[in-house]
């Protein structure tokens, strides 16, 4: 079994290559999700929901993953200075952001009938080491390291959340006390089903959620804090209906981050139908998609070789002429929980960058809506 897994996998990945744009360039695209959204809150929040039960430990995200500190930003900077492609610009990221995250006193005195929201700048300035972040971020635009994007206005199904508070389902409850609205239930890696897929409806609005609003104030809020609007936008799980990418463009998004499968909701619950996409597709209303081709994920993955699959998925997407566009979520780089997951996979990326740039000399470093840029070229 083991085997065909392997095969299976190993097509997968030839055939996400095949269709699209192509480019002779040495074009590497990092894409991380996830920054500025609340998720594990503190180490006393994790302390907890595990006396309580929750198998917090055995998800890498509730294990691992809290807002970012000073020090992530200023470690990942650091690593991302050492290395520079052929034009002696440095590696970059492309860091999606989570513009907004829940105000949950002001949602506990509605008795959860109604949803209200704080900036992620907000967010940050609960934490005593954290206060430096937006500033080092900015100093990391500066220097060609960090392209913020925009990921949602939170990372939560706001719908979905409501009405299991409204419901009293314990788990999310006692997320909640926590200032969290999600945590593992059984699974290894907590998900859409656990109110993580901020579009996950099928209608772009119901009684708890307005995707027009949703969408403009993210644009609005985006703007506020980097100066610019983003151009691409990746969808929290990778779940959105076609709908959705009207109300997107009418934002000024024109490219859409994503794996080669689109999950398109459906109807009725978690019910899901998929739609697949390449690099350099481009839909009705002119948005490109772009494609993640390699993974590096180490803290979702600590017992593979992360290093040498994705040298195997760079040198793949090479062999097509396709951008390398590489997924490694902010789990990767925080240390704020767990001191070693930042080390351990700062040490990982350290190795992947040299040997990017001792394999492929012509090497080009890009975030994601330089690439949208000059697929529209």
């Amino acid at each position: 079994m083991r085997i065909i897994n392997k095969i299976l996998e190993i097509a997968k990945q030839n055939l996400t290559n095949l269709s699209g744009w192509h480019t002779k360039r040495k074009i590497v695209v990092f894409e991380s999700d996830d920054w500025g959204a609340t998720r594990m809150y503190d180490k006393d929040a994790y302390k907890y929901l595990l006396n309580k039960g929750y198998p917090v430990d055995n998800c890498p995200y509730n294990r691992n993953d809290r807002i970012e500190s000073n020090e992530d930003v200023s470690v990942l900077a650091e690593t991302l200075l050492k290395y520079k492609d052929q034009f002696n610009h440095p590696a970059k990221f492309t860091l999606n952001n989570i513009v907004a995250n829940p105000d949950f006193d002001k949602i506990k005195a509605s008795d959860f009938q109604e949803y209200h929201y704080e900036t992620f700048q907000t967010t940050l300035s609960r934490y005593e080491d954290a206060d430096q972040v937006v500033d080092l971020l900015q100093e990391g635009i500066q220097k060609e390291l960090f392209q913020p994007q925009l990921h949602g206005r939170e990372h939560i199904n706001v719908e979905l959340w409501l009405k299991r508070l409204q419901a009293k389902e314990q788990r999310f409850l006692d997320a909640f006390e926590q200032k969290m609205y999600t945590v593992t239930g059984s699974g290894k890696v907590s998900g859409r089903r656990d109110n993580l897929d901020t579009y996950g409806s099928f209608e772009t609005k119901g009684k708890y959620h307005d995707y027009s609003k949703n969408i403009r104030e993210s644009q609005e809020l985006f703007f506020k804090a980097w100066g610019f609007n983003s151009q691409t936008f990746i969808a929290p799980c990778y779940v959105w209906h076609p709908n959705l990418e009207q109300i997107l463009v009418e934002n000024k998004i024109k490219g859409i981050q994503g794996t080669h499968v689109q999950r398109v909701p459906l109807q009725t619950g978690f019910q899901v139908k998929k739609k697949y996409h390449f690099t350099g597709q481009i839909n009705a209303l002119k948005q490109v998609y772009l494609n993640r081709n390699v993974m590096f994920e180490p803290a979702e993955n600590p017992q593979v070789d992360v290093v040498n699959e994705a040298l195997k998925q760079i040198n793949l997407a090479f062999k097509y002429n396709k951008p390398a566009i590489i997924s490694s979520h902010r789990l990767n780089y925080i240390g704020g929980l767990n001191y070693k997951n930042r080390t351990e996979n700062i040490k990982k990326l350290d190795i992947l960058l040299m040997a990017i740039t001792k394999q492929w000399k012509h090497v080009e470093f890009m975030s994601s809506d330089q690439l949208i840029n000059l697929i529209n070229k």
